[in-house]
């Protein structure tokens, strides 16, 4: 679950703390104050993208840190298969902004933002305040739908996209070979000349690199023959050259050396230096010996590299890749040679994959009746809890044209909310509020069905009041039970129910508006319940409904314990 949250330098927020607790934490505060603001640092911890408005004007350096408590097994075995390991039972996402830049790190490593997203998402489910509205996309439903049956799924769909990918290249093969005779006979013509081409020159990998090293000291061979022998000159074969005065150096130590232990180290230093400069004299000359300019040879290595290079410059960077290009011309060459064959096995190969994914699809599409319908009651369990009366709510199956890479399933989720109303389109009936009860229904199933503790509603309660505003309030505290919940609201009936409620205010400090949150204690959350209630003018009368409010709702909690 999340523990802490720690924000700096963001939006409206200097700098803010806050210790997340078990069970349901409510957010509110007035219009404006800035809960938005900490569900969209959470976002950016998460990996989200950073809308410039979030960062605080004259400030360089952003900063958000969520620190999460993993103790579920199954999660940490997850964490632990992408190479992530909680360090006493934690993991530490953190994220910092700087000058447009972002480094995201995970238990202090800094990590992709990549990664971030695909480790928050075993440990948190975010519902923003607009999400209800993907319900009115049918390829939306089929997500949920799968979520909810992932376990019988399996990897059947992982199977499935990949037999369908290897469908479609062979698909795009046959298609790229679709030629007439004059056409496939033109390829066939270049493809042996260019096979005949790079034959004929008898590569050898690595050849180029030797070959151009020793084209290199060729070209400067005149250099390096006239350098050579002028060294020569000066280290042994003119007057004063470095040996004949190195000789006379150590002939006088050696008259002295024997007066004093230091004049014998001395010459017994320069007997050694002579002796190097005796090896580096042989070695030269041996050098000069052995090399000469060789005009032809020059010639040669030079129309080799021209060669070379001029294979490069048509099949690839390297002898390496030419060699490799040879290789996929021959067999295309040999395609072409025997193109019905070739055509009648792709054919052939086609048809087998079509038969594996339709067995495939089969076995999917029942997978998916069968949880379609243990969802979808489920759901209308829900809804009737959420003051949905008399509510059927069903899945709706169609079989695609043809076969995509999730399988050939068309499902939309329909519903009807009045006796003798038949089923329709999620978008044709249901208001804002309606679709947000739905979706929490939703979440609500899935969440039984999912080992992630930590869920986040951003406003869930657009669009509702009264008894309604109640039902909603009962059901997050329903899956507080099981979960984590932090949830933004407007409504007191939710806020009531709090196991821990926090107030986020905003401020003038400086001439600088900030924005705070904080905890509140249980008078203040019941002064925060009446300001819900009553708006500007708080009542003795509405301060006794607050304080009702919250006993009633304590009693719900304490009742369903």
């Amino acid at each position: 679950m999340l523990r802490n949250l720690h924000v700096k330098n963001l939006a409206l927020i200097d700098e803010a703390e806050v210790d997340f607790k078990e069970g349901l934490n409510i957010l509110t505060g007035e219009t404006g104050a800035g809960k938005s603001i900490i569900i969209g640092s959470i976002n950016l911890a998460l990996g989200e993208k950073i809308p410039k408005e979030m960062l605080r004007d004259q400030e360089d350096n952003a900063f958000v840190e969520l620190i999460f408590e993993v103790t579920d097994k199954g999660t940490v075995a997850a964490l632990e298969e992408m190479d992530i390991f909680p360090e006493e039972d934690q993991i530490i996402l953190s994220r910092r902004i700087a000058n447009g830049r972002s480094i995201a790190k995970i238990n202090g490593e800094s990590v992709p933002v990549s990664k971030v997203r695909e480790v928050s998402s075993l440990l948190i489910d975010i519902h923003g305040q607009h999400e209800h509205q993907s319900l009115l996309k049918k390829q939306y439903h089929l997500q949920i739908l799968d979520e909810y049956a992932k376990d019988a799924l399996g990897d059947l769909k992982e199977q499935l996209e990949k037999v369908y990918g290897e469908y479609q290249e062979i698909l795009r093969e046959l298609n790229k070979n679709s030629l007439d005779e004059e056409s496939r006979m033109r390829e066939l013509s270049l493809l042996e000349y260019e096979i005949h081409e790079i034959e004929e020159a008898g590569l050898t990998v690595g050849e180029d690199e030797t070959l151009e090293e020793a084209y290199k000291k060729q070209a400067n061979g005149r250099k390096i023959l006239e350098a050579l022998g002028m060294a020569q000159q000066y280290l042994s074969q003119q007057n004063a050259s470095a040996s004949e005065l190195l000789s006379c150096a150590l002939r006088e130590l050696n008259s002295i050396s024997g007066y004093d232990a230091a004049l014998r180290q001395m010459a017994e230093e320069v007997s050694e230096i002579d002796s190097l400069l005796g090896d580096l004299n042989r070695e030269v000359a041996d050098y000069l010996d052995g090399e000469e300019f060789d005009e032809e040879k020059y010639r040669q290595m030079e129309q080799r590299l021209d060669e070379l290079n001029h294979l490069k410059s048509k099949y690839g960077h390297s002898i390496s890749d030419i060699l490799n290009s040879l290789e996929d011309k021959s067999k295309k060459a040999e395609q072409l040679r025997n193109f019905e064959e070739y055509q009648a096995k792709l054919q052939q190969e086609l048809t087998e994959k079509q038969t594996c994914m339709e067995s495939m699809c089969e076995k999917i599409s029942e997978i998916r009746r069968k949880y379609a319908g243990k969802l979808t009651e489920a759901v209308r369990a829900h809804l009737m809890d959420l003051n949905f009366l008399d509510v059927r709510f069903q899945m709706q199956f169609e079989k695609r044209d043809s076969i995509r890479s999730d399988g050939w399933d068309d499902v939309e989720f329909v519903i009807a909310m009045n006796p003798g109303e038949r089923l329709k389109s999620l978008g044709k009936v249901a208001s804002g509020g309606e679709l947000s009860r739905i979706m929490l229904a939703l979440k609500t199933v899935l969440a039984e069905n999912d080992r992630i503790e930590t869920l986040i509603f951003d406003e869930i309660d657009a669009g509702i009041s009264g008894r309604t505003a109640q039902a909603v309030s009962e059901k997050l505290l329903l899956i507080s039970g099981g979960h984590q919940i932090i949830c933004i609201t407007h409504l007191p009936q939710i806020a009531a129910m709090a196991d821990a409620h926090f107030c986020i205010e905003k401020s003038a400090q400086n001439e600088t508006t900030i924005s705070t949150i904080r905890r509140l204690k249980e008078s203040e959350s019941v002064a925060e319940l009446a300001r819900m209630l009553g708006g500007v003018r708080i009542t003795d009368t509405v301060m006794q409904s607050a304080r009702e409010m919250r006993e009633l709702a304590q009693n719900t909690k304490d009742n369903r314990i």
